[in-house]
């Protein structure tokens, strides 16, 4: 079995590139500081740097909605490969190819932080409705799978 879940924030914001064709589809990448849960010296805490690529709506999604500092959790599966560089050196890679990707907090928790969800052309996060239901705000209607 090849299943990751991984959660942590992003270093950066996400590069996103489309396909050739027909009916381009979102090829967004991104890297993951996931902290780790126990070291050795017990000095500093450690963070692994994982790169993750999503595809279509997925991809679309990273790119309309996650920023540098974002916390997300993810699922997938990690795939590796190789390519020749342009010295003629094998270069291998390791990412996990993300299926399922959420918000780990909400946009309130963390409006004080570096790199955090302020600015941009970013939807307004969905405010609760006070009977355990979350209001979707106007225009997202659309991106909803279950429609």
């Amino acid at each position: 079995m090849n299943k990751v879940i991984l959660m942590g924030r992003l270093t950066r914001d996400p590069e996103v590139r489309y396909s050739q064709g027909e009916s381009p589809m979102a090829i967004a990448r991104y890297t993951l500081a996931v902290d780790r849960r126990f070291n050795r010296n017990n000095d500093e805490q450690t963070a692994d740097f994982i790169g993750c690529v999503a595809f279509g709506r997925a991809g679309e999604f990273a790119e309309k909605y996650f920023r540098k500092g974002t916390k997300v959790a993810i699922t997938g599966r990690i795939q590796t490969g190789s390519y020749t560089n342009k010295d003629g050196v094998k270069v291998y890679t390791t990412d996990v190819v993300v299926e399922d990707q959420e918000f780990a907090e909400s946009k309130n928790s963390n409006a004080g932080t570096e790199g955090g969800f302020s600015g941009g052309n970013r939807a307004p996060e969905p405010s609760g409705a006070g009977d355990g239901f979350m209001n979707i705000p106007d225009g997202i209607d659309e991106e909803l799978p279950f429609n």
